[in-house]
C-alpha cells in the first residue's frame, strides 16, 4: 500500500456564505487521512497513545490550495508516509474531488513522536517498521530524527 484514501463529505458548517470550504478545514481532513492510514496499517492512533505512550505531535503543516471544495462534495484524502524516522514522521496529502478526480489541494505535515510528558521519544520498532515500509525514501539518520 503506497497510499491510503479516506472519504469525507463537505458539511455545510465547513463552508463560508458562498459555499466554499474554509481553509483550516483542509488540515482537519489531513488528520482524518492520517488516522485512517494508520488504521489501514493495522493499528489505532488511540492505542498508540494509551498502550505505548506515543503521541504524534504536529511540528509543521502546509497546504497548497489549487481549487475550492464546496458544500456537499464528496472528497478523497489521499495520504502517504513520505518519510519515517526514529522520532519524526512526515506525511503528504492530496485532496481530490471524487466526482472528477480533480486535485483541490496538496499538503504535508511533519510530526515529532512525544510521550505524555511532551518530551520527544523514539517511536517503538513495531510502528517504525510499518511506517518505513510505506515510505519511499531512506530512513532519517538517528541523529536527525
Amino acid at each position: 500500500m503506497e497510499f491510503h484514501d479516506a472519504t469525507v463529505r463537505v458539511r455545510y458548517a465547513e463552508t463560508d456564505q458562498m459555499g466554499v470550504v474554509y481553509h483550516a478545514n483542509y488540515l482537519i481532513w489531513f488528520e482524518v487521512g492520517r488516522v485512517e492510514l494508520m488504521r489501514a496499517l493495522g493499528f489505532e492512533y488511540k492505542l498508540m497513545e494509551t498502550e505505548d505512550d506515543c503521541f504524534i505531535v504536529v511540528a509543521e503543516a502546509s497546504c497548497r490550495y489549487l481549487s475550492p471544495a464546496r458544500y456537499d462534495e464528496l472528497l478523497r484524502v489521499r495520504t502517504r508516509i513520505s518519510e519515517a524516522g526514529n522520532r519524526i514522521v512526515r506525511y503528504s496529502y492530496e485532496l481530490l474531488r471524487d466526482s472528477d478526480d480533480r486535485i483541490l489541494a496538496t499538503g504535508a505535515t511533519t510530526h515529532v513522536i512525544c510521550g505524555k510528558d511532551g518530551k520527544p521519544k523514539q517511536l517503538p520498532q513495531k510502528y517504525q517498521d510499518k511506517f518505513r515500509a510505506l515510505s519511499n525514501v531512506a530512513p532519517v539518520p538517528s541523529e536527525l530524527a
